[in-house]
This record gives C-alpha cells, structure tokens and sequence, in this order.
C-alpha cells in the first residue's frame, strides 16, 4: 500500500501537472509563476496531508483516493499561506532559498526591469500565486469523489479554516503594529487561529470527516489537534529567533523586526530584559550584530524558559486528551507520532536557547 506522503504528493504531482501547461496560452511570465508556485509546493514534510490520510486509515476509512485529494488541498493551503505570509513579513527566505516573490523579482531584473519594478512585479506574483494556490485547493476538495454528506462536510472544513486563519494573520498583523496591544491569552488565540487551524485541527478533522467518524469524535480529535498546534506555534516562537537559518529556512531576524507580538516577546515586555530590548523590537533597519546581541539577552532572561514550559503543558494536554478518550483509541499511533514530533522540536529550542546565551554573554575585560 502506498504511503500517505507518496499518495499526496502524487496528487499534487498529477494536478500540477495538468495545469502548468495551460498556462502557456497565456505568457511565458505566467509559466514562470505556475513553475514558482510547484517549487514552492513541492518544498516541505506533507505533515499536514499525512494527517488527513493517515488519520482517515487509522479511523477505518473506505475514502482513501479522497483522502488523498483532500490532504493535497491542505498542502496547496499551506503553500498559498506561506507566500502571502512572507509577503506581509517582508521575507525573501522560505527553507533556505529564494522564495516565490524573491525569484520573480530575480526574473524581472533579468528582463530589464528596474529595482522598483522588479518589487512591483514581485508582490504582485505573490499575491497572485498564494491566490491561485488556496483556489486550486478548494478545486481539489469540490472535484473529490464523495458521498454528497461526507463532501459538504470536508468542504465547510476547508472554507471554516480559510476564514480563521486570515483572521488569526490579521491579528498577527495588527499586533506587530501595535494597533492593538495582545495578552498571552490573545498572542495563544491568534497563535490557534493562524496556525493550529490549518496545520493540525482541520486536517486532522478531516480525515475523521473522510472515515466516516461520528460528531463527538470529531471534536475530540480536534480538541487535540488544537492543543498540538498551540504547542507547535510556541515552538516555532522560540525557533525563528534562536534557532540557526539553517534549520528554519528563514532569517532568524525576520521576527523581531517586524515587531511580532510573539508570545516569546509578551514574556519578556513583563521582564527587566525589556529594557534592553525593546526600542530594537520593529525597528527595520535591525543589523545583524545588534540582532545577535539582542538575542543573547533574551536568551538568558526567562522569558524562553516560559514559553517552553507553555509549549509543554499542550503537550501534556494532547496527550491526557488522547489517553482519556476510548473512542481515540485508533488514532493513538497517528497522533502520538505527531506530539513527539513537536517535543523532539521543543527540546532543538531549548538548545538553541542555551547555545545563544553562550554566545551572546559578554566577554570579560
């Protein structure tokens, strides 16, 4: 039996495929955009459409062509949000390359175009591309062969997670720019909205939706699939700033100047740290050796410390959710593969937290 990651990724493949050549009727830079936006899919670990299938086999289900289909749908989401999300945060990176944007930009220098130009032409490919993305992927989940019930369903699951994570990236937005002022509580709901929906709870809804599992577990499982991605967004908090760009794929200074209420940056606005810190928190002119400096500081207050053990507690919530509920008994394996996940990343932060505290300490006379 084929695995879920070679099942998604064939899917992708297949319609991607069938629609780059159609592009040619209409230029030769809206190939280049179409390639763009395939490498930028084909990036990444297809954890979230290994969910959906493997969560779907697990329950017992008979959709798995479907399943498939709809885990793809989830990658394409993925993919669209990235694009639109570096284009907002100003990012050029995404793993370690030139991102969508950036590559475009490159081309239009090559054709001729100013720097203003090639900017121009750059956010506009991808605003245009993460479009394109997120709309093929609800043409994957509305072409799926399906139960007409089962059908309605997975598609309310994929508009419902659209819906919630532009306004989880609005209150991102908004927070960096200080128009509002969020607690931890809020920094965790925008956390929740922006990424646990579309990362973990829907597709883990999904493939109960696609195995035919009754309401109650439906919520139960996504339940756990909310605690998971709180768990996975206070990771990546610590990650993007300590963590070297050799292992996020993006600049680790990205975070800080864009001023993101991070729930890493709500810890230590509360700590005596804030007062060596905070007038470089947005500045977007951050230098590389302030930046280091910056981190080092952060690195030794608590406020990492604290969003750690954050992390933990929805860890040791996933998992006492999935201990205390029977009818979770099939998705044990599926899930519990994903919490070591997370912890495995959790414990990479701690020790980059330590390294950078190192490394930033002042040197003696």
């Amino acid at each position: 039996m084929r695995t879920a990651v070679d099942l998604v990724s064939g899917v992708l493949d297949d319609v991607l495929d069938q629609v780059i050549p159609q592009a040619a009727a209409h230029g030769s830079l809206y190939i280049r955009l179409w390639e763009e936006l395939r490498r930028a899919v084909r990036g990444g670990k297809r954890f979230r459409g290994r969910l959906v299938v493997e969560l779907h086999d697990a329950l017992g289900g008979r959709q798995r062509v479907a399943a498939a289909e709809v885990g793809a749908a989830f990658e394409l989401l993925h993919a669209g949000f990235l694009v639109h999300d570096d284009l907002i945060d100003h990012d050029t990176m995404r793993r370690g390359e030139p991102n969508l944007a950036a590559r475009m930009a490159g081309g239009a220098r090559e054709a001729g175009a100013s720097e203003p130009e090639a900017q121009r032409l750059a956010e506009a490919a991808a605003v245009l591309a993460g479009d394109l993305a997120i709309s093929l992927a609800h043409r994957l989940v509305s072409t799926a062969d399906l139960p007409a019930d089962m059908h309605s369903a997975v598609q309310h699951v994929l508009w419902e997670t659209v819906f919630v994570s532009v306004a989880g990236e609005l209150g991102d937005v908004a927070a960096a720019l200080r128009l509002e002022e969020p607690s931890l509580g809020d920094a965790l709901r925008i956390a929740a909205e922006k990424t646990a929906r579309y990362s973990f709870q829907a597709p883990l809804r999904a493939g109960a939706v696609l195995a035919g599992a009754a309401a109650p577990l439906q919520a139960e499982i996504e339940a756990v699939g909310l605690a998971l991605g709180k768990a996975f967004q206070l990771v990546d908090d610590l990650l993007g700033v300590f963590a070297p760009e050799s292992v996020t794929g993006k600049s680790a200074l990205s975070d800080l100047r864009e001023g993101k209420a991070t729930t890493l940056v709500l810890h230590a606005r509360t700590l005596p740290v804030w007062s060596v810190v905070g007038e470089h928190v947005g500045r977007a002119d951050l230098d590389e050796r302030t930046f280091l400096l910056l981190r080092g500081e952060l690195a030794r207050s608590t406020a990492p410390a604290a969003v750690a053990t954050q992390a933990r507690d929805e860890l040791v919530r996933a998992r006492r959710l999935l201990a205390g509920s029977d009818a979770l008994a099939p998705a044990v394996d599926v899930v519990s593969a994903v919490i070591a996940m997370v912890g495995r990343s959790l414990t990479d932060a701690e020790h980059y937290v330590t390294a950078a505290a190192k490394q930033g300490a002042p040197q003696p006379e």
